[in-house]
């Protein structure tokens, strides 16, 4: 593995091959975006979920009348990314099926990762290619953690717009039918630990398509998800890291029959389609 650096006049970037994870960025006056990967609390800083996101139940799911076995987010996290192209603000990451791929994940494709630096917006590209003659059924996700020196209290979460956040419950790491809605008078969220006592909150159909990290009054990050239908936050109790992550698709529900092509929020690619989606982190 090693570490790719991106920068401009205002911005620096840095990626692992393992995984196409970014690992750090940082503004001009050299200030972490990314959560630096203790493993006291969580040792990944933005792992890349495919392709699935979250869990299935039980880790397995059936095709073809075989039973396959995928664990949590799946492998790319794990597999180390190819370069394809690089330029001091840019840079493509691919990974395409093979041989240990094939026996968990039956189908055959291409996923690439482009990051790219724009003053002081770092935008992430995903591509996923159908290079099957099938329809291929998968989940894609960002999974970036932030950090939050400090008093984890002092933050707060701004949605673009005012409307009723409800969230859904997680049992057993699987989508439940529970639902709940934070309590606030605007669209801002004081963050408390309270709030992740149950795992992360799963926002199925927020109308917002951005939200901004405030530290007390000062506004640190704008994290700009317009393409993606789904939303997950989380963070562990008592960690100094706040994760925003857009996602196309979430956790098998508790009622999932195992049949990935009928799972909930999953994405049904035709056979040498491709799909696109992006979202972007701006430093402010």
């Amino acid at each position: 593995m090693s570490i790719i650096t991106l920068s401009n006049d205002v911005t620096n970037a840095q990626i692992n091959t393992l995984g196409a994870e970014l690992c750090s960025l940082k503004n001009a006056n050299n200030r972490e975006s990314i959560w630096e990967g203790n493993p006291t609390y969580w040792g990944k800083h933005s792992p890349v979920l495919f392709p699935i996101v979250g869990t299935l139940k039980n880790n397995t799911y059936n095709h073809n009348n075989k039973e396959y076995q995928l664990t949590r987010h799946g492998f790319a996290r794990d597999m180390k990314f190819e370069l394809v192209k690089k330029t001091d603000s840019s840079a493509t990451f691919s990974i395409q099926s093979n041989s240990t791929t094939l026996a968990n994940y039956p189908f055959q494709f291409e996923l690439q990762i482009q990051y790219s630096l724009v003053h002081a917006t770092l935008e992430i590209a995903y591509t996923v290619i159908n290079k099957d003659t099938t329809e291929i059924p998968f989940s894609i996700g960002a999974h970036p953690a932030f950090a939050l020196p400090g008093n984890f209290e002092n933050y707060s979460l701004e949605f673009e717009k005012e409307e009723p956040l409800e969230y859904t419950l997680l049992e057993n790491d699987l989508v439940s039918k529970q639902t709940e809605t934070i309590a606030t008078n605007s669209n801002s969220v004081p963050l408390t630990y309270k709030l992740f006592e149950r795992d992360a909150l799963i926002f199925k159909k927020l109308q917002s398509n951005s939200l901004t990290i405030h530290d007390k009054e000062k506004p640190l990050l704008k994290i700009h998800f317009e393409n993606f239908p789904n939303l997950g936050i989380w963070t562990k109790v008592g960690a100094p890291f706040i994760c925003i992550e857009p996602w196309f698709g979430y956790s098998d529900t508790t009622e999932s029959n195992g049949n990935l092509f009928e799972k909930e929020g999953i994405v049904i690619l035709k056979s040498k389609d491709t799909f696109q989606t992006k979202f972007s982190i701006e430093i402010l």
